[in-house]
């Protein structure tokens, strides 16, 4: 599925000229630091969106991520490696950020209603795609779903997403399998699931 579907308009590059910055944790200058949000914002806020399930917590959490990014002393590696290593690190500072807001005790208004429920997709396989996974990953744990968009929409190997995540890089495999497992099981129809 790609990116630009789940992107909202209002995301564009206008948001990193805004930031005042002479030099970055990783040694980027302004020119190099709005390449860099050009190319990575799209991919953090799908991975943001996805994994919260809420587009607006997407848009507050990137927004979040990318100043932490900016004001942080970077890791030895991401001035090494660079752009490979800024995103992993970019990608971790914005996992921190759900794990915090998930233990954050929530406060609930009956006038919110989720943003979701208003927007509207381009074509129909898109729209096909959604309505069929869309359900299913909503009954998935976050976790679930963070691990299966880290390694298959963003493409990362499991040492990465171990970096990501903070989790044991042994144990991502084994929480790969169970969670693709999960969700093949919640896609399956509903007649082969009874019957099974």
């Amino acid at each position: 599925m790609p990116y630009e579907s789940l992107i909202p308009n209002s995301l564009t590059t206008a948001g990193a000229s805004e930031l005042p910055l002479s030099e970055t944790g990783v040694g980027m200058d302004n020119e190099a630091f709005a390449g860099f949000y050009e190319r990575s914002a799209r991919p953090l806020w799908a991975y943001l969106a996805r994994v919260s399930a809420d587009p607006a917590l997407a848009d507050d959490l990137l927004q979040e991520a990318y100043i932490r990014f900016l004001t942080a002393e970077a890791p030895r590696t991401a001035q090494i490696d660079g752009e490979v290593a800024a995103r992993r690190y970019l990608f971790r500072i914005a996992t921190n950020l759900l794990r915090d807001h998930w233990r954050r005790p929530r406060t609930a208004s009956i006038e919110e209603v989720p943003e979701r429920h208003f927007e509207t997709y381009g074509d129909a396989a898109q729209s096909e795609s959604r309505a069929l996974l869309g359900p299913a990953l909503e009954q998935m744990r976050p976790r679930e779903r963070q691990l299966l968009w880290l390694a298959y929409a963003e493409g990362y190997s499991h040492h990465e997403i171990a970096q990501i995540t903070g989790l044991a890089s042994a144990s991502i495999r084994l929480l790969l399998f169970r969670a693709r497992r999960k969700a093949a099981r919640l896609l399956e129809p509903a007649s082969n699931r009874r019957s099974a």
